[in-house]
């Protein structure tokens, strides 16, 4: 959420971010609006109180109870006034803090201005797509023929787009959560294992909602809400919480399945296991001081890629522009691997510093070490990574020509001796 302040003395900074995210600038002349009321309010309200107080005082010193009667009665109507104008300023105040929840964050001066996903930039590629003497077949084809994914058991359980791992898939899918977890434990990160379901102000914190409610589960008669990804409860950690500087940055890392209304269209994308309503990742989750938030950024990136790297994948870093920025985001690196069998390099992180945006939300602080006024932290979030994407280059980079798949090395100490995923196994 963006600072009040901000907009009240520096509107023109957020009309120009507003306009670099393709976004009507004009709810801020809204927000201006709905800012001045509430002042305006406030004064009038804050005159009727004083006003009463002083009269309170007067009737305390009345000796003509005639006299004392009738300023009752008079501060009687002002108490009736007072209360009116403290239930406008109730609504006002609801009002300007439900739109404001609506702004994006502002980007960062280093995210590239653009309109949408066609003019992200893409900074760098890693390593070459591996070369096929046969046809690389995509994993909708493997998966089925080597008995480990099968689509028609998930619509028969479920509906479309769900579906079963078995055997060797189930097992690979286990032992890529689990490979990962103990890489970014490596790498300086405190495994959280944390709930699958939250409540509606752990979403609001992490800026899920109100903006993104219709693409969320929701179980209104307990108010419990499935995760669409570990950075919803991991912002949740310390909500309301003064943190000590000196336990700064705390970073951590969880497995959670993630539930999305994902907004199905005909194509390509429909097809397999890449898009879904429910699925699999693996989160990388940092509290930092502001003036660190780059250099973690730099961090969580370059954590992100070595899981990529370790997996013997092909990849790309691509920049996100202000128009494919997301809601929560200020600078947002996204990571690509490239899957032979699809022929698509498919995202499968999305590494970003969010700012103090989450923070203010959650009302998250710091204590800083020489004494102070309380300050907001900064997040930042990364996958490390999601599953199914890279399930999918993992099986079509590692097919053979038989059909079979090599599992990489890397993961093989999960697969208990399975080195190659053949059929029935």
């Amino acid at each position: 959420m963006l600072d009040i302040n901000l907009i009240r003395e520096q509107p023109e900074v957020v009309r120009e971010a507003l306009i670099k995210r393709n976004m009507d600038p004009a709810v801020v002349d809204q927000l201006q609006e709905l800012d001045a009321k509430r002042r305006s309010l406030l004064v009038q309200v804050e005159s009727l109180k004083a006003e009463r107080n002083a009269v309170s005082k007067e009737i305390g010193r009345m000796k003509d109870p005639a006299e004392r009667q009738a300023k009752i009665e008079q501060m009687r109507v002002v108490g009736e006034q007072i209360a009116a104008l403290d239930e406008q300023v109730r609504q006002v105040e609801a009002d300007l803090q439900g739109l404001v929840a609506t702004i994006p964050n502002l980007p960062a001066d280093q995210t590239p201005v653009g309109k949408d996903e066609h003019e992200n930039m893409v900074l760098r590629q890693e390593g070459e797509p591996r070369s096929f003497d046969f046809s690389p077949k995509p994993h909708w084809d493997l998966g089925p023929e080597l008995g480990i994914i099968n689509f028609d058991q998930g619509t028969k359980i479920t509906g479309s787009r769900f579906y079963v791992l078995s055997g060797a898939g189930a097992r690979l899918q286990r032992a890529l959560i689990a490979w990962m977890l103990d890489l970014h434990i490596r790498q300086g990160y405190t495994e959280q294992y944390t709930p699958f379901m939250v409540r509606s102000d752990t979403l609001f914190a992490s800026g899920q909602l109100p903006k993104f409610a219709d693409n969320l589960y929701h179980d209104a008669e307990e108010d419990f809400w499935m995760v669409p990804t570990a950075e919803v409860p991991l912002t949740g950690l310390h909500m309301g919480d003064v943190l000590d500087e000196a336990s700064l940055p705390r970073r951590y890392t969880a497995y959670t399945p993630c539930f999305r209304r994902e907004k199905m269209s005909a194509g390509r994308d429909v097809r397999g296991i890449k898009r879904g309503h429910q699925f699999d990742k693996v989160e990388m989750y940092i509290f930092c001081k502001p003036e660190d938030g780059l250099k973690e950024l730099e961090k969580m990136l370059a954590d992100a890629e070595q899981v990529c790297k370790d997996l013997g994948l092909a990849y790309r870093v691509v920049q996100l522009c202000t128009g494919d920025l997301g809601f929560n985001a200020k600078i947002t690196y996204d990571i690509e691997v490239w899957a032979p069998g699809v022929q698509e390099w498919l995202e499968v992180s999305s590494v970003s510093w969010v700012g103090d945006f989450q923070a203010r939300r959650a009302n998250i602080k710091y204590k800083p070490a020489g004494g102070g006024k309380n300050q907001l932290v900064h997040t930042l979030n990364g996958s490390g990574l999601a599953l199914p994407r890279t399930m999918i280059a993992v099986m079509e980079t590692y097919q053979q020509a038989d059909g079979s798949i090599q599992v990489p090395d890397v993961l093989r100490p999960w697969m208990g001796g399975i080195d190659v995923i053949r059929k029935d196994e």
